[in-house]
This record gives structure tokens, sequence and C-alpha cells, in this order.
């Protein structure tokens, strides 16, 4: 699939304009001086909010793995009786959202 969409160009006003406002203010956006002997340099900021979904990203996956081992040892141990009416509703509830969504 090719998406063709003509405001993919380059910078967009409001892009070209906060970056000369940067300029003009002698900053990289970075809230570091820019310092390179008057060379050009990119930065990149990144929002507390970015900080915050890795942080929950990362502890989901923690969680995950440790449910996964749990149910791994109850499975070869023979305790594990999986619950056929959650796992069925889980299913529908699952396909019927991927149709609608």
């Amino acid at each position: 699939m090719k998406i063709y969409d003509r405001n993919l160009t380059g910078a967009s006003a409001s892009e070209a304009g906060r970056a000369q406002e940067l300029q003009k203010a002698g900053g990289s956006g970075s809230g570091k001086p820019a310092g390179n002997g008057g060379a050009a340099s990119d930065s990149v900021e990144f929002s507390g909010a970015l900080g915050a979904l890795s942080r929950i990203l990362a502890s989901s996956d923690t969680s995950r793995a440790t449910r996964v081992q749990s149910l791994a040892s109850q499975y070869q141990s023979g305790n594990y009786t999986p619950n056929s009416l959650a796992t069925s509703r889980g299913i529908i509830e699952e396909s019927l959202g991927a149709a609608l969504g």
C-alpha cells in the first residue's frame, strides 16, 4: 500500500516558525547551549509523558513474564485448570472488537 500525501513534503509552517524562534533565541530546544562553534546541530526533546509510558510498558512486561512463569509451573505440576467460559468470552470479545474497530 502506498500513501501519497502532499502535506508530507517538508516541515510545516508552524515547525519552520518554531525552528526560527529557537535560532533567534540562540537555543537548541534542549535547554543546552548550542556551542558547536557556530555549526548547525539537531536536537530531540521528549516529553515526560513518553518517559512515563516507557516505565509503564516495562513494568507491564515484567508482570506479564511473572504471570506466564506462574502459569507454566501450574501447568507442569498438573494444577492448571483453565476457565473455558472466560476464554471463549475473551476470544469473542476480541474478535468483535477487531471487527468493529
